[in-house]
């Protein structure tokens, strides 16, 4: 089976699950939502009391907790083991499934020599702290996977590589994206709707969080609306599965009724018309050369 084959087309990202802006009752009731149907979960420490949420939701029921995704960062195996303890204690699990590393520190700089690292973040799936690993790549941090992926040196240790992937946003640099399709290597798309529909990131004020967002939403507002597509949510949905090597996409969501149309979205997908996915490829070719590679860490 291809790596990361059996991933459903659509995770629950509790991205806002533990945000104190979100009423208690209704973080307690997304949870159960999700767990209710069935829908694997990507979470982390980073995203407030989202992992207490869970781990109580988790423990209503212990025999029917979802397969997680969790980010554990990265620079050293030391700080990849301290990290998953820091993330499966408030969610009562021993194992988590798919480990998300960041390409940082150390482990950059081994991924493209083959250094020590590697094999020590081996042996903690050996050791069965973690099912899998998928690498984590923005495009300052694209140069090492590129360097690792031609010299063979991630093979048998990352299963799949995930980062932001919607029609707004492709947060692996060109040179990484072609080598990945080249390779045919698994991707998991994140942000699956680039945080609010098109039409509102163009429009409305404050609702893209950085100018360029609401600049590139001036450029993709036209091309959504001649597709035809009902939703924004369908068309980023479709987009994402547009590409074969994508296996899923995690988008978040605090209200049940947007957790559910993106659960409805990802049933008898379709690939968007090829025209289309063209015209979106272009555009993010030209941002990445234009922007994306230049942007200072974590500025995007």
């Amino acid at each position: 089976m291809k790596p990361l084959a059996d991933l459903p087309p659509y995770i629950y990202g509790t991205t806002r699950l533990g945000h104190d802006d979100v009423p208690r009752e209704q973080q307690a009731s997304m949870a159960r939502t999700a767990i209710d149907a069935g829908l694997w979960l990507h979470t982390s420490r980073q995203y407030d009391h989202a992992l207490e949420v869970l781990g109580a939701a988790f423990a209503e029921d212990p025999g029917r907790v979802p397969p997680v995704i969790v980010k554990l960062g990265g620079g050293t195996a030391e700080d990849v083991r301290a990290t998953i303890a820091e993330n499966s204690e408030p969610l009562g699990i021993s194992s988590i499934d798919i480990g998300q590393l960041s390409g940082v520190g150390a482990f950059a700089d081994d991924m493209a020599t083959g250094g020590p690292i590697l094999a020590d973040l081996q042996r903690i799936k050996e050791d069965g702290l973690v099912g899998r690993f998928v690498l984590e790549v923005f495009p300052w941090t694209s140069d090492a996977p590129i360097q690792a992926l031609r010299a063979g040196h991630l093979d048998g240790l990352i299963d799949g590589y995930i980062f932001y992937l919607n029609p707004l946003q492709r947060f692996a640099s060109n040179e990484l994206w072609d080598e990945l399709l080249a390779q045919d290597k698994a991707i998991i798309s994140m942000r699956t709707v680039a945080g609010a529909p098109v039409h509102d990131l163009r429009d409305v004020p404050g609702a893209a969080w950085k100018p360029y967002l609401q600049e590139r939403a001036v450029e993709v507002a036209p091309i959504f609306e001649r597709s035809g597509v009902a939703s924004w949510a369908e068309f980023c949905m479709r987009f994402a599965h547009s590409t074969p090597q994508v296996v899923s996409t995690v988008g978040s969501a605090s209200r049940e009724e947007n957790l559910r149309e993106l659960l409805a979205c990802s049933q008898a997908l379709e690939p968007l018309p090829q025209d289309i996915v063209s015209e979106l490829f272009a555009l993010q070719r030209r941002w990445s050369d234009e922007t994306d590679i230049h942007a200072e860490d974590w500025s995007m």
